[in-house]
C-alpha cells in the first residue's frame, strides 16, 4: 500500500518546482562561450533565416544563455541541428576573431545591436536576447586593458582547442562521444552537467590555466547559470529521476560549484538530495547539516521567512534530520530528533512547524508497528484547525490505510477518500490526488475486486498532472505510480498475461533505477510474479533460490514462500514449523493478510496426513477472519477449502452448494489459477454427487456426469493458459473416467494419451487426486 507521507520531507529549497538559490559574490563575466552566443544572436538578427529554423533556434536560445558552458564542438553541433547556415556563420565570426588581432574582438562588440536602439529586431531592450547582449556588454565594458587581453587569449585557446582535435566531422567539428551527444541542449536528456572540457578556460582572469592541460578547466558558475542547474536537477530529481544527472556525474559538478563558494547553501541541499538517491546515510546527514549551517551564516532567514529566521533553520534541520533517520529505520535517532524540533517549535510557537512534526510522530509510530491511531486523529483535526489541508488530508489518508489493516468497512473507507479527493481537487494537490488514488488500488486489490483495482490503476497512469510542466518532464517517478504499476504488473500475471508483466517491469526497471528509493517495490513484485509462476508450472527447483531474495526485501513474504515450497517437497514438519512461527510473528503485529494465508496453508498440511476433520476448525477460523475483515478473495479461497474437506469427509452435496457461494466471485475477480482450481473442484463434486468415486454405488447420474465433463474442459483451459501441467494430469485422468463411464471410447482415449503424454514429461509420479485441492 502507497505510503501517505513521502511528501512530507520539507524541501525549502522548492516552490512550485523552483529552486531559490543565490550564489554570493558571482557576477556575471564575459567568456569564450558566451561570446560564442553573442555570435549566434547578432547572425540571427542579421540574416535571413526560414520560419521553421528560426523557430528551432528561438527555442534554443533561453538554453544557451542559462546553460553552462559548452565546448566550441557541442555548441556548433547544437546550433548546426536547428539551423547549418547558421552554424557556418557563427563558425566563420569565431575565426575571424581567434585568427585575428584583438581588435578584431574589440570590433565585434561594437558591432553588436544595442539592446536600447533595436527596436525591430530581437535584441529590444525588454526581450530575453536584449537582456543577455546589455549583460553582455555591460561586463565587457567594465573589463581593464589586461583583462580583455586575457579574454581575447581564452578566446583564441577556446577556438584552437577545438580544431586542434584530429577527427573532424562537418563543418570541422570533432565527433562527439556518446558522453557528448547526452548532454545535446535539443535532447530530452539532460544537458546541464556536461561542462567545459579539460582543455576548456572559463574564466577569462585565470591565465595559467591556459597552459595546465592536466587540470579540468572549470571555472565558477555564473549566478544565472547555478540557479538554471540547481532548479533544473532538483525538478528533475522530484519528478523524473532518470533525465537528472547520474548520481557520480551530479556530485562531480556540486564539488566543483562548492569549491569555488563553499558556503552556497542551496548547492548542500542539492548534494543531500543526490546522496538519498544512493542510499548514503552518512554523506545525506552530512550535506543536510551543511545546509542548515552555511543558510544561518548565510542571512538568508531575514523577516522574509518569520521573526525569528535563525530557530525557524534550526527546527527545520532537525525536522529533516528526523525525516531522514526515519527513511533509513533509525527510529532511536529519528525519534531524539523529532523531539528537538517539537522543542525548538514550542519555545517559537510556530504552530506549522509543530503541526509537520506530529505528523512525522504518527509515522514513527506505524514504523514501529505501534497503533497510532489517536495520534492521527488529533494531528487532522490540529491541521484543519490551522487550515493546513496537506497536512489534513496526509493524516485522512494514513487513517484509512489503518483503518483498512483493521477491518473497517469498504463504503467508510471510501466516504473518506472521497472527501479527501474534493479538498484535494479543491486546492489542487496534484501529489496527493495520486497518492489517493493509488491508496484505493491497494485497498480494492486487498478486498479482491481486481476489476475495480486495475480501473484505478489506469485512472491514475492516464490522470494529466495538475503540476506545472517544466524542462519538459511530467511527474511520474513518485511512490503513487511505482505501486500503481506493481499492481497492473501482478493483476496482469494473474491472468497468465506474462508479456504484458514483463513490458510493464521493463518500465519500471527504467523508471525506477535499482539505486532509487522505491526500487524495492518492483524488485519484490518481480519476485513474487517469477515465484508464483514457477510454482503453478511445477518448476520448484527454480523457485526455491528465489525465497532468499524475496527474503532480503520482505521477511514476512520470504516465510511464507519458503513454507510453500517446503510444503510442494512434501518437507511437511518444516514448512509446519516455519507457519506456526509466522503465524505467531502476523498475529502480533496484526498481518491479517498473511494470518488467514498461513492458516489455509497448514489446513492443506493437514490433508496430507488425511486429517481432514482437523482442517475444519482451521478453516472456519480463517473463514470468519476473512469475512470480519472484509477480504473476499481470501473468503473464496477459504470456502474453496471447506468445500474440499468436505468432499474428502463424504459430504459431496454439501460441498457442492457451499461452492456455488464461491464460484461466482473467484469467476469474476479470481487469478487463472483459482478459477481452474474452482472449476476442478466443482467437477469433482459434480462426480461425487453423480456417482463416481469411491464411495460410488448404483446408477450413475449421467446428466450430473456430462454437466462434469464440460466443467472439466473450463478448467483444463484455464490450467493451459499458465501450463500446470500437474493439474492438466489431474483433469485429463478424470476426463478419462468420465468418457469412459459414458460410453465415449474416443474421447476417452485421448484423455488417456494426454494423461500418458504428461505423465511421462513430468517424471514424478502423481499425487493421489484427493490430496489436492
Amino acid at each position: 500500500m502507497a505510503s501517505v507521507h513521502e511528501s512530507l520531507y520539507f524541501n525549502p529549497m522548492m516552490t512550485n518546482g523552483v529552486v531559490h538559490a543565490n550564489v554570493f559574490g558571482i557576477k556575471d563575466w564575459v567568456t569564450p562561450y558566451k561570446i560564442s552566443v553573442l555570435a549566434l544572436l547578432y547572425d540571427m538578427t542579421a540574416s535571413k533565416i526560414t520560419l521553421p529554423e528560426r523557430r528551432r533556434l528561438n527555442k534554443l536560445i533561453l538554453p544557451l544563455q542559462q546553460g553552462p558552458d559548452l565546448t566550441l564542438g557541442q555548441f556548433l553541433k547544437t546550433v548546426e541541428e536547428c539551423c547549418p547556415q547558421t552554424a557556418y556563420a557563427v563558425k566563420l565570426r569565431l575565426h575571424e576573431m581567434a585568427d585575428g588581432e584583438l581588435k578584431d574582438m574589440e570590433y565585434f562588440f561594437s558591432t553588436l545591436p544595442t539592446p536600447f536602439t533595436a527596436f525591430d529586431s530581437e535584441a529590444y531592450k525588454t526581450s530575453v536576447v536584449g537582456l543577455f547582449m546589455r549583460h553582455m556588454l555591460l561586463a565587457y565594458n567594465k573589463l581593464s586593458f589586461s583583462q580583455v587581453y586575457k579574454l581575447y587569449k581564452s578566446l583564441q585557446h577556446y577556438y584552437h582547442s577545438h580544431y586542434a582535435k584530429p577527427t573532424d566531422g562537418p563543418l570541422g567539428l570533432p565527433a562527439l562521444g556518446a558522453d557528448d551527444s547526452d548532454m545535446d541542449l535539443t535532447s530530452t536528456e539532460d544537458t546541464v552537467g556536461d561542462r567545459i572540457d579539460r582543455d576548456e578556460l572559463d574564466s577569462p582572469v585565470h591565465e595559467s590555466e591556459l597552459r595546465n592541460d592536466s587540470t579540468p578547466s572549470r571555472g565558477p558558475l555564473s549566478q544565472k547559470q547555478a540557479e538554471y542547474f540547481l532548479a533544473r536537477q532538483a525538478y528533475l530529481l522530484k519528478n523524473d529521476e532518470n533525465k537528472a544527472l547520474k548520481p557520480a556525474a551530479l556530485q562531480e559538478e556540486l564539488n566543483n560549484m562548492l569549491k569555488f563558494n563553499p558556503d552556497f547553501a542551496e548547492a548542500h541541499y542539492l548534494n543531500y538530495l543526490n546522496n538519498m538517491r544512493v542510499q548514503d546515510i552518512f554523506l545525506s546527514a552530512h550535506s543536510l547539516l551543511h545546509y542548515f549551517d552555511r543558510l544561518i551564516l548565510s542571512g538568508n532567514e531575514g523577516k522574509s521567512n518569520g521573526d525569528e529566521g535563525y530557530g525557524r533553520s534550526l527546527r527545520y534541520a532537525a525536522l529533516n534530520l528526523a525525516s531522514l533517520h526515519c527513511r533509513f529505520g533509525h527510529y532511536q535517532q529519528a525519534d531524539l530528533a523529532l523531539q528537538e524540533a517539537i522543542r525548538i517549535a514550542q519555545e517559537s510557537n510556530d504552530h506549522v512547524c509543530l503541526q509537520h512534526c506530529l505528523s512525522w510522530l504518527y509515522t514513527l509510530e506505524q514504523m514501529k508497528g505501534s497503533d497510532s491511531t489517536v495520534l492521527t486523529e488529533d494531528s487532522v483535526k490540529m491541521a484543519a484547525h490551522f487550515c493546513l489541508p496537506y497536512l489534513a488530508s496526509l493524516g485522512i489518508q494514513s487513517l484509512v490505510q489503518q483503518g483498512a489493516t483493521q477491518g473497517k468497512t469498504a463504503h467508510k473507507l471510501m466516504d473518506a477518500l472521497k472527501d479527501t479527493d474534493i479538498l484535494h481537487w479543491k486546492h489542487s494537490l496534484s501529489e496527493l490526488i495520486e497518492i489517493s488514488l493509488a491508496q484505493t488500488t491497494s485497498i480494492w486489490r486487498m478486498y479482491g475486486k481486481s476489476t475495480m483495482a486495475l480501473q484505478q490503476a489506469q485512472l491514475l497512469l492516464n490522470m494529466s498532472s495538475l503540476e506545472p510542466v517544466n524542462f519538459g518532464v511530467q511527474q511520474n517517478n513518485t511512490e503513487a505510480f511505482a505501486v500503481a504499476l506493481c499492481h497492473l504488473a501482478e493483476l496482469h500475471a494473474e491472468q497468465g498475461l506474462y508479456c504484458a508483466v514483463s513490458e510493464i517491469l521493463q518500465h519500471l526497471k527504467e523508471q525506477f533505477p535499482p539505486h532509487s528509493q522505491h526500487a524495492k517495490l518492483w524488485m519484490l513484485c518481480d519476485l513474487k510474479i517469477q515465484f508464483e509462476q514457477h510454482m503453478n508450472e511445477g518448476k520448484y527447483h527454480l523457485a526455491e533460490p528465489l525465497v532468499t531474495a524475496i527474503s532480503a526485501l520482505n521477511k514476512t513474504e520470504g516465510l511464507y514462500r519458503k513454507a510453500q515450497v517446503l510444503k510442494a517437497l512434501n518437507r511437511s514438519t518444516e514448512a509446519y514449523k516455519i507457519l506456526q512461527r509466522l503465524q505467531v510473528h502476523c498475529e502480533k503485529t496484526k498481518c491479517t493478510e498473511v494470518v488467514i494465508r498461513v492458516m489455509l496453508s497448514t489446513a492443506e498440511l493437514h490433508w496430507e496426513s488425511s486429517g481432514f476433520s482437523t482442517a475444519l476448525p482451521l478453516l472456519l477460523q480463517a473463514l470468519a477472519l476473512a469475512r470480519q475483515h472484509h477480504l473476499q478473495s481470501l473468503a473464496s479461497e477459504s470456502i474453496l477449502h471447506l468445500a474440499f474437506t468436505q468432499l474428502m469427509l463424504g459430504v459431496p452435496e454439501h460441498a457442492l452448494s457451499v461452492l456455488h457461494e464461491a464460484i461466482e466471485p473467484v469467476l469474476a475477480h479470481g487469478s487463472v489459477i483459482d478459477k481452474g482450481r474452482a472449476l476442478l473442484l466443482t467437477a469433482r463434486c459434480q462426480m461425487a454427487v453423480a456417482g463416481f468415486g469411491p464411495n460410488g454405488h448404483g446408477q450413475a447420474d449421467l446428466r450430473l456426469a456430462a454437466l462434469a465433463v464440460d466443467t472439466l474442459k473450463e478448467s483444463a483451459a484455464y490450467f493451459s493458459k499458465l501450463s500446470c501441467k500437474e493439474r492438466l494430469r489431474d483433469v485429463h485422468y478424470l476426463q478419462a473416467l468420465l468418457h469412459r463411464s459414458l460410453g465415449q471410447t474416443s474421447q476417452c482415449n485421448k484423455s488417456a494419451m494426454l494423461f500418458r503424454l504428461l505423465d511421462q514429461e513430468l517424471q514424478s509420479p502423481a499425487p493421489p487426486v484427493s490430496m489436492r485441492l
